[in-house]
């Protein structure tokens, strides 16, 4: 089947976040499908046939998901759509919430539809200011029109959206805490079981799901299960949105089929690496990711193919590197982030995030030792898989894949006082790192 573009086609049009222009270009038949066509349970099933998998990080299948949701209980249903989107080098749901937000009402419509939800919650992070007053017009446009509210485009379906403002937490990303921030609480992750499709907001069974999942729906309603498989790999098949920055000469959000290559992506698509330079490294799913090096970039952007190369395909936030760039810099700034977006709630991420920061710091600034990357090696290790949340994973994944990658250059910044970019942009600071 040949790609057709389905979020991206009509960006250039500056009414293309309307209800008017989303209307002539086909939108809301997709949901009008799902109401007049199919029975709940049915629509379910068609969602597991398309192998729709999150977008969010995950990657969990979608339908599977929504399958986990009890469907006799006396308690209320919530939809809560992820819309926190805080992972260094990701702006695909920017993208779609202010210049398509019809398109993820349509995608939240189908997706209560199917679950019997009459509740569903954007939850979109603080500083999306734009975003937000696009989804609140937008919502506004669709309750006018009877598209939301008591009688869900004409059907016996009732639904309501609530556009809910973040503080600019990442931890709040984290599902459990982003349910707990919208109950009113602080943003603080939970332990898993009971998981949100048993217990989630309010305490009652709730589904969580990415932006750019929901936006999918509409178009798997339109092709059907079987013609959405056909796009990019069977195991994780559809359209996909590349958030590309870095060292490259045309940064932005590309859609592709799931799977395209990374040099390609790189080469063809961006224009390559910027000012004729060679490419060292990459991220390829946010900065939470492993690092590629520039020798591991000949790979598919899907999820099974990155998890074989030891990286993920997380958010699909491509992050390139030039031959110019300083690795221990690189992770410095890395290590300040997660450091600075812990919670606090347990303690060897707290503690952890922390060491890291700090060590980095020291050879950043000229005070290393070469035990030192063994101590990164071990604190990483009493990170991993210790946490109620993956935050402290998050920062040990690139602390990890940094030094083992680049060691030599870590080396070098330790026997010779400290690293060349901080040298360069703060030469009255070197050996003045932090003692630990």
């Amino acid at each position: 089947m040949s790609f057709r573009k389905i979020f991206t086609p009509h960006l250039g049009d500056p009414n293309c976040h309307t209800l008017e222009f989303y209307e002539k270009t086909g939108g809301y038949e997709g949901a009008r499908k799902a109401l007049r066509d199919w029975e709940p349970d049915a629509l379910i099933d068609e969602v597991k046939a398309s192998s729709l998998r999150g977008r969010g990080g995950a990657g969990f299948p979608t339908g599977v998901k929504w399958g986990f949701v009890p469907k006799q209980t006396d308690k209320l249903k919530y939809l809560a759509v992820n819309a926190d989107e805080s992972e260094p080098g990701t702006f695909k749901d920017r993208v779609l919430m202010e210049r398509m937000p019809h398109q993820l009402i349509e995608g939240i419509i189908i997706s209560c539809w199917a679950v019997g939800i009459h509740s569903a919650y954007i939850y979109i992070r603080g500083e999306y200011v734009h975003a937000y007053q696009r989804l609140v017009a937008a919502c506004a446009e669709a309750y006018d029109k009877g598209i939301l509210g008591s009688k869900v485009l004409g059907h016996d379906f009732h639904l309501d959206i609530t556009v809910h403002r973040g503080a600019g937490a990442y931890i709040c990303g984290e599902e459990t805490g982003m349910l707990t921030s919208l109950e009113g609480e602080r943003g603080q992750p939970k332990l898993k079981p009971p998981f949100p499709a048993i217990e989630g907001l309010f305490g009652c069974p709730t589904v969580v799901n990415n932006v750019e999942t929901i936006s999918n729906l509409p178009y798997i309603m339109e092709i059907g299960a079987e013609g959405y498989k056909k796009i990019g790999p069977e195991s994780s098949p559809g359209p996909k949105l590349y958030c590309v920055s870095g060292h490259v000469e045309k940064p932005g959000t590309y859609e592709l089929p799931m799977g395209v290559n990374l040099l390609e992506l790189i080469n063809d698509h961006c224009g390559g690496v910027w000012k004729g330079r060679k490419l060292k490294a990459v991220i390829p799913g946010g900065s939470s990711a492993h690092v590629l090096s520039a020798d591991e970039c000949d790979v598919a952007m899907d999820i099974e193919s990155l998890a074989a190369a030891g990286s993920m395909l997380g958010s699909a936030g491509v992050i390139v590197m030039d031959d110019q760039t300083c690795m221990v810099n690189a992770l410095l700034n890395v290590m300040k982030f997660y450091h600075h977006e812990s919670c606090g709630q347990c303690t060897p991420c707290r503690e952890g995030t922390g060491w890291l920061e700090k060590i980095v710091h020291r050879i950043a600034y000229g005070h290393g030792k070469l035990e030192d990357l063994d101590r990164i090696d071990t604190v990483c290790d009493r990170m991993v898989g210790k946490t109620i949340c993956v935050l402290a994973d998050a920062a040990a994944f690139p602390a990890w894949s940094f030094t083992q990658k680049f060691r030599d250059e870590f080396i070098h910044c330790i026997e010779h006082g400290g690293s060349p970019e901080v040298k360069r942009r703060h030469p009255d600071r070197i050996g003045g790192g932090l003692h630990v």
